[in-house]
């Protein structure tokens, strides 16, 4: 079984900087990490390598900083990792980044299931992975929270899983190939073990460029094949607030004053 994961290193939530003059995340230099609910996605790789056997691929786009994020995964137990790195890609939106993480996906070959995050949690959109099964034409099932059944014989196999909804679960089949993207119950991610670090640590790391994608159209990748741009950003105000303590001997008192105060102040 052949399985891709597509990750994201995403900025520490609390150290996001915004270039104003496109609208971009500014991630070099800004500490890093994997987008958590990628994690989700490459632990339940590993676990249907496990069962079936076969390969992890994790692929990331990114500045050369993404390294890390990819070794991470290496050191989970990845197979190979692949860092998609190019000038021509800064500044893509979510269709340029679905576009050019599913033409590395047509290089590496044929793939029986690509797994990403729900959500990067930066962006928050949830948009790059059912855009990559939509440039690649195979069915996306998403927020996926359990696998029930994997067939890979007779060709070409299909697959049974549980979806998250906002008022219950369901549960579908499809043929593969097949596009997952994974919510946090669907498992708990493994820690990597001082050895699988060292592997991972010495482990090589191609970088792909846009001359490495065959097809790829210069049009579409990057700022300028973007077609969603971020015309402005900023913080939303602080609220003002302020604290008044309710003195009183008794519990029941204190709590009489304060309904005669919410009372008076018509909250209720």
């Amino acid at each position: 079984m052949n399985i891709v994961v597509c990750i994201k290193q995403v900025p520490d939530t609390a150290e996001v900087k915004i270039n104003p003059e496109t609208g971009t995340l500014m991630r070099e230099g800004v500490p890093s990490i994997v987008n958590p609910f990628d994690t989700f996605a490459i632990e339940e790789a590993l676990c249907l390598k496990e069962k079936f056997g076969g390969k992890v691929t994790v692929l990331t786009m990114g500045p050369q900083q993404a390294v890390e994020a990819l070794k991470e995964a290496l050191a989970m137990g990845a197979d190979q990792a692949i860092l998609l790195s190019d000038r021509a890609f800064a500044g893509s939106d979510t269709w340029a980044t679905a576009y050019t993480l599913a033409l590395a996906i047509r290089k590496l070959g044929a793939f029986d299931i690509i797994l990403c995050g729900k959500q990067a949690i930066d962006g928050d959109t949830g948009q790059v992975g059912p855009g990559i099964a939509v440039q690649l034409a195979v069915t996306a099932l998403t927020y996926v929270s359990k696998i029930n059944r994997v067939e890979i014989e007779p060709a070409p196999g299909f697959i049974e899983v549980e979806r998250v909804l906002d008022e219950g679960r369901e549960t579908l089949q499809t043929r593969l190939p097949v596009l997952l993207t994974v919510v946090k119950d669907i498992n708990i991610p493994r820690l990597s073990t001082i050895s699988d670090i060292r592997r991972a640590v010495q482990m090589r790391i191609p970088t792909w460029t846009a001359a490495d994608l065959p097809g790829a159209d210069p049009k579409k990748l990057g700022l300028d094949g973007s077609p969603t741009r971020v015309v402005t950003i900023c913080s939303p105000p602080g609220r003002g607030a302020t604290v008044e303590m309710i003195p009183a001997d008794r519990v029941d008192e204190a709590a009489s004053a304060l309904v005669e105060k919410i009372l008076a102040r018509n909250v209720l």
